[in-house]
């Protein structure tokens, strides 16, 4: 057997020793591997059964050093329809989100804000509210395929919107794009039918560069305009409805997301920005809970919703949420998903902690019996608190 070696790796002053020996020969001893300055292990089921497992198997390294948004700080969200979530729910939580009077309602953002899904259309936003860039031909049109022109006005109302923000939330959807061949400009959506020209209107899949350049060419644009706002971008769980690849939409979907995804990475990694951010609804809607999505397979359960929602709102904003209300939410949120029995739904309702412990005693959540252990925990843990917030407001 030949002898193992030792290597000393020193990094930022610390030491992490690497053992490892000549492999050509058969041996039983266990060797360790490297892992590195900084090591994150997947989370057991288990874990994300308490709102604290989730933020940190989750947020870890994506949060802001202390919230950043109190009922003054002005908001403005738009992009895909994950956007429009975000922004009713701070609105009904009485923070200072923008559309809320006639003059604002008449920007493209707030009215049909949700259907702009990939990162050219939001670049087209800034660049004309800010730049007065001018565009030759007709880009945006409406879900009733009504077309949007680039009225004066409108585009006042939304610098004017711009020039107030504080707070830019961007949600992409999409990295599947129509286009203008002569141009080279990309539509909001697909084009009406009528306006459809074979030689001028064309369909491709969009790259990662294209889309780190257009999220860093409007980040320069708020840098310029607005030195001081801070950039949330978010990637929307909501799935294509449909490809216009010639495959199949599961794996076409899978492709565009990651473009977006890496797109995004990339573009935060290398801005290295203190004002810079990525909300993790993707990730959350996907990898938390089993099942997210409704039967239509395109939009997340609404108690799902509503959890990342408070979630962001007890990261993002002073004054947080309830460790108590957080744990609460998930609860609903794992029955909508399955991933616990739909019972609890009806005890978490009535913050009924004596049947939620006697349920956490005596069932059996996993056949994984460390993953077991850990989610009747976690289900006694806010049993307590339940109890807890009883007797204090009796």
């Amino acid at each position: 057997m030949s002898k193992p070696s030792n290597i000393v790796v020193r990094n930022g002053g610390r030491s992490s020793a690497v053992w490892f020996q000549d492999t050509s020969q058969k041996t039983n001893q266990h060797q360790s591997w490297f892992r590195g300055e900084h090591t994150n292990y997947v989370p057991s089921r288990g874990k994300l059964m308490s709102a604290s497992g989730v933020a940190d198997s989750v947020l870890h390294g994506l949060r802001p050093d202390e919230p950043a948004i109190d009922r003054d700080t002005r908001i403005t969200a738009f992009g895909s329809c994950f956007a429009a979530n975000i922004s009713n729910h701070l609105t009904k939580r009485n923070f200072n989100v923008a559309g809320g009077n006639s003059e604002e309602s008449a920007a493209y953002v707030i009215r049909c804000g949700e259907g702009m899904v990939n990162t050219f259309v939001l670049r087209q936003q800034f660049e004309w509210a800010w730049e007065g860039k001018e565009f030759e031909q007709a880009l945006w049109h409406g879900y009733k395929k009504e077309e949007f022109g680039y009225d004066e006005e409108v585009r006042l109302a939304t610098k004017a919107i711009f020039d107030k923000t504080e707070v830019f939330i961007l949600t992409v959807g999409l990295s599947e794009v129509w286009y203008d061949e002569v141009s080279k400009n990309v539509f909001w959506r697909t084009i009406p039918k009528n306006s459809y020209d074979p030689e001028r209107h064309k369909f491709r899949l969009s790259t990662v560069q294209e889309n780190k350049e257009n999220l860093q060419a409007i980040y320069d644009l708020i840098q310029k305009h607005r030195p001081d706002a801070k950039l949330i971008v978010t990637l929307s769980p909501v799935p294509l409805a449909a490809t216009f690849r010639d495959q199949a939409c599961l794996p076409a979907n899978a492709t565009s997301k990651a473009v977006l995804r890496v797109a995004i990475d990339e573009f935060i990694s290398e801005a290295k920005n203190s004002n810079v951010f990525y909300w993790p609804s993707y990730e959350l809607v996907n990898d938390v809970f089993s099942g997210s999505m409704e039967d239509d397979m395109r939009h997340p359960k609404p108690m799902i919703l509503d959890f990342i929602m408070h979630l962001f709102e007890a990261e993002w904003c002073k004054g947080g949420v309830a460790d108590v209300e957080m744990n609460t939410l998930l609860i609903k949120a794992l029955t909508e998903s399955g991933d616990l029995p739909w019972r609890l739904r009806a005890l978490a309702d009535a913050r009924d902690y004596a049947s939620l412990r006697r349920l956490a005693n005596r069932r059996e959540f996993s056949e994984n019996a460390r993953v077991n252990k850990a989610m009747k925990n976690q289900l006694n843990a806010l049993a307590d608190q339940w109890e807890e917030a009883e007797a204090q407001n009796a």
